[in-house]
């Protein structure tokens, strides 16, 4: 499993405070990471109960449904897709040549995370809020 380097965690949404919303984030974010959040998020919101909201939860673009259920984002160097640990774990052999860390996929903007395996990771992830009870 390959890590990325510390010093390359800060967002590129860079402008006066947080967002607040996803389309404030991603106007903020440079070409090319723009369009691969762009797609990100279009793979998701394709697969994602209708139910779902987006939300900037710790900064970065979130889905909520039943609670949290993926983030993304663009830093200086790479994106990120966060899935949960679980996730990534289970879709280990599928995410090789894919940098990985717990609960988190990293990628360059010319290399993102086919859009077919994000669907399958978010449908996972949609799988596991609805097999849990609520508190």
């Amino acid at each position: 499993m390959k890590r990325v380097k510390p010093g390359n965690r800060r967002s590129a949404a860079k402008g006066k405070g947080a967002p607040k919303n996803v389309d404030e984030y991603l106007a903020r974010i440079p070409e090319p990471a723009r369009s691969a959040l762009n797609k990100i998020r279009a793979a998701i919101r394709s697969v994602v109960p209708p139910e779902a909201t987006e939300a900037i939860s710790y900064g970065i673009p979130a889905f909520k449904y039943k609670g949290s259920l993926v983030w993304y984002a663009a830093f200086s160097n790479h994106c990120s897709l966060f899935p949960t640990a679980s996730v990534v774990d289970a879709f280990k052999n599928e995410l090789k040549g894919f940098s990985t860390s717990k609960g988190t996929i990293h990628f360059p903007t010319d290399k993102p995370v086919p859009t077919a395996l994000i669907k399958k990771l978010v449908k996972a992830r949609v799988t596991q809020k609805d097999g849990k009870k609520q508190r």
